[in-house]
């Protein structure tokens, strides 16, 4: 339902969204993001902070995961790092790579297993900020089926459960 035009430049935008990670995933500790982060709602993060409930964010998988995480921890790690939750790659290249690219000054990435959910649950208590994907498919019995633009989707239920537990907004 797409015209030849309209591929060529989905196509081209996610080139440009890949290139952009790596440049994110590349780019050394020490130097601030390169384009400048624009943010919408800044004083709502600011006000969750103050209140020391922890905050929440909830990102799309591609492109906007890498982008929030490290604008936030550069922004107001200072105050609050943030956890992060991921799953590692299969590829032991690509794992190290991620291991390397996530390793940033208050920014800590924890792995998609129990382990990893504790660790989050326990920053969202210290008042820290945390993330995570909700896009990603949980294993079966962890989510819920909910109707999704018509049609049944297989969701998480993890950040609700995390935001009940901890009080944290999101």
């Amino acid at each position: 339902g797409v015209t030849p035009r309209q591929r060529r430049q989905s196509v081209g935008e996610a080139g440009k969204m890949a290139l952009e990670s790596l440049r994110l995933w590349l780019r050394p500790t020490h130097e601030p993001i390169a384009d400048p982060v624009q943010w919408e709602g800044e004083d709502l993060i600011e006000q969750a902070l103050g209140e020391g409930r922890g905050l929440l964010f909830l990102t799309p998988h591609l492109g906007s995961f890498e982008i929030t995480a490290q604008a936030y921890a550069q922004r107001f790690g200072a105050r609050q790092p943030i956890t992060v939750m991921y799953r590692p790659a299969r590829h032991r290249l690509l794992r190290e790579l991620e291991a390397f690219a996530r390793a940033r000054p208050a920014l800590q990435a924890v792995p998609a297993s129990l382990g990893g959910i504790r660790q989050m649950l326990r920053a969202l208590q210290r008042g820290q900020a945390v993330g995570l994907l909700p896009d990603q498919v949980p294993p079966q019995g962890l989510g819920v089926w909910a109707d999704f633009f018509g049609q049944p989707a297989y969701t998480m239920t993890l950040a609700a459960r995390l935001a009940q537990q901890s009080g944290a907004p999101l």
